[in-house]
């Protein structure tokens, strides 16, 4: 069932072999490609990077079939490539995770597994989509950054405990600088509301503690990223 669809032994490739394998490396990248925007927030991944999902097996599979079993082509393919800077902006896990699986459908599909090529993109697709849709692997409480301004002359060492222990079950002091010329300073917290706390309460207490100065509280910036 898992048989190739290449031989090993032939030096060339035949029209109906090559056409099987592109198509079906074409036909699973746009599958992967759809699944990638299924389990994506609207308006959370870009159109290039959908379009590279959906023609990245066929680029490997085309790679894989004219290496075949050439040393010297494998060389040769490795050097041109070598010469070329691929640059993109910093990636997700995820989509890191939706590139190599990219990559490995297209490796099949030019090796001629074309079934074992679906059957694992499908599979995996399958698991990528039940945990993207669950609540696997979310943390057991929603951290947010929370940035305080106050006056150079307030003591921040548990000047904000009490409240944070109002509203919070969980808050870690991560950065403390100074700012506009050293007369002010800015706190940087991660913390964790605890269920059915009001933001505008909690961020009312703050003012009244720092002198009614600059408050932010948002969600956490990206720590996955990855440079392709």
């Amino acid at each position: 069932m898992f048989e190739s669809i290449i031989s090993v032994t032939e030096t060339t490739i035949s029209v109906g072999t090559s056409m099987i394998s592109i198509a079906g490396a074409l036909i699973l990248g746009i599958a992967i490609a759809f699944c990638y925007m299924f389990t994506q927030k609207k308006g959370t991944y870009t159109k290039d990077l959908v379009i590279a999902i959906a023609i990245l097996p066929t680029i490997v599979a085309l790679v894989i079939m004219l290496i075949g079993n050439s040393v010297a082509r494998a060389f040769s393919l490795a050097g041109a490539f070598a010469l070329v800077r691929f640059r993109s902006a910093p990636g997700s896990a995820k989509d890191i995770a939706v590139v190599f699986l990219t990559m490995a459908t297209g490796l099949a599909c030019g090796l001629g597994f074309v079934i074992f090529g679906a059957v694992a993109a499908a599979i995996i697709c399958a698991a990528f989509i039940v945990l993207s849709k669950t609540r696997f692997g979310e943390p057991r409480i929603a951290n947010k950054q929370l940035k305080i301004t106050i006056p150079e002359d307030l003591h921040y060492d548990g000047v904000f405990d009490d409240i944070f222990s109002e509203y919070t079950d969980e808050c870690t002091l991560n950065n403390v600088k100074t700012t506009n010329m050293g007369t002010l300073y800015e706190l940087t917290y991660l913390v964790g509301l605890k269920k059915g706390a009001s933001e505008k309460d909690f961020i009312d207490a703050l003012r009244c503690r720092n002198g009614n100065l600059n408050i932010s509280l948002g969600i956490l910036p990206d720590r996955n990223g990855f440079v392709l």
